[in-house]
């Protein structure tokens, strides 16, 4: 149930959006009243963060335990020269807070435990994943059809990035209907590197995939490998079955 009631300065302040044909004062008092749980705050997490804050998101809830380091600063957009050493979490919220003082900004600074994301996703609308390694995505995963919660999960490494949407109430395919054709390769940045930009095109990309399942509006990118190929500039949709012997989403 709505709580929020959009206002006047609000209506202004995301009319560009409103106006768009189908996106109307609903659906952004939609927005407003969403609460958004976000694990990660680094090249996905700055660039899905700062855009979900801009649209109007009503709270968005910060899970990482690491620090700012200078490496981090290529493509970590909300982390500045002067958040070195700070915690992650802490360094985004200040600069989302000065985006939009709107937005309730929450930050948690530890590894949460299975248990603990559990019991968190239950107070939120969805889960995005910003993660950078395959063990938390493929834990997302089982804690999103357990909560019922969707789940937008993204991925950049080197010049290529990729997105899967995740809808329980729909009975989509989970992510590890597609996670186990990669195997045990487990890349980070740390070893192959990752190109600045295309860590912002895959974590703008989530945001407007939240935003689009938080409204119910335009098409949802259910059943649907999204891959991002930054050396030819160009996406590519792979159609993704559910597995019927999956372990997380064929026992629901």
């Amino acid at each position: 149930m709505k709580d929020k009631v959009i206002t006047t300065e609000q209506a202004l302040r995301y009319s560009r959006q409103i106006l768009l044909a189908g996106f109307d004062l609903d659906k952004q008092e939609l927005l407003i009243n969403s609460r958004v749980l976000m694990i990660g705050v680094g090249g996905l997490g700055c660039a899905a963060a700062q855009y979900l804050v801009a649209a109007g998101i009503g709270q968005l809830t910060l899970v990482d335990d690491d620090i700012v380091d200078t490496t981090n600063l290529q493509r970590q957009v909300l982390h500045f020269e002067n958040s070195i050493g700070d915690k992650k979490v802490k360094s985004a919220q200040r600069t989302l807070n000065s985006i939009n003082h709107f937005v309730d900004i929450k930050t948690i600074d530890t590894r949460l435990s299975s248990n603990e994301l559990d019991a968190l996703a239950l107070q939120h609308d969805l889960i995005l994943d910003c993660s950078d390694n395959l063990e938390t995505r493929n834990l997302l995963n089982d804690v999103c059809y357990l909560s019922g919660k969707p789940l937008v999960s993204g991925a950049a490494i080197r010049m290529e990035g990729q997105i899967f949407c995740v809808i329980p109430a729909l009975k989509t395919a989970c992510y590890a209907c597609v996670s186990h054709f990669f195997g045990e390769q487990n890349l980070s940045c740390v070893e192959s590197g990752v190109m600045s930009p295309v860590v912002g095109i895959v974590g703008a990309s989530q945001a407007n995939e939240a935003i689009k399942i938080l409204t119910q509006f335009g098409q949802q990118s259910a059943n649907k490998l999204q891959f991002f190929d930054a050396m030819t500039s160009t996406w590519e949709s792979f159609k993704v079955n559910p597995l019927p012997q999956c372990k997380t989403c064929s026992a629901t």
